[in-house]
């Protein structure tokens, strides 16, 4: 083998391994994010024990009447203040080890089951719960 098509050898096989870990990066994000729970995984983990009730005022899973303003709220602000705690509920619904997107999903999950018409939230929608978690953190702090 003459020393060009070594060097042609030896490019080829960098840009293979390259590729591959490229690859490797992207399955490892997509395998993350398969990881994560469903909003139906969430509430039937934690969310029942409160909303299949109602214990504390928490609407009741698939009650329309009960969600209707709570709806109107906006998944956004909704989110939000069920992330930072509301009324009765918790903080994160009291499970820390929740992401912020499998807690949005759940919320989506029982907003759906009560007429909602709320998508699992995308990046976008993230985002906006997040600076409205942020506004929601600052108005309890200048409350007290």
């Amino acid at each position: 083998m003459r020393s060009g098509q070594a060097s042609e050898l030896s490019m080829l096989r960098i840009a293979a391994s390259l590729a591959g870990l490229l690859l490797g990066c992207g399955m490892s994000a997509r395998l993350a994010a398969a990881e994560l729970k469903s909003g139906e995984q969430v509430y039937k983990e934690t969310c029942f024990a409160c909303h299949a009730t109602g214990v504390a005022g928490a609407p009741k899973f698939g009650d329309q009447k009960a969600w209707a303003p709570l709806l109107k709220e906006g998944q956004r602000v909704l989110t939000a203040h069920a992330w930072v705690g509301v009324r009765g509920m918790p903080p994160k619904g009291g499970r820390a080890d929740l992401s912020l997107e499998e807690f949005a999903r759940a919320a989506a999950y029982m907003a759906r089951a009560a007429g909602g018409s709320w998508k699992d939230p995308d990046a976008k929608v993230l985002r906006h719960i997040r600076e409205e978690e942020q506004e929601r953190i600052k108005r309890l702090k200048a409350a007290k």
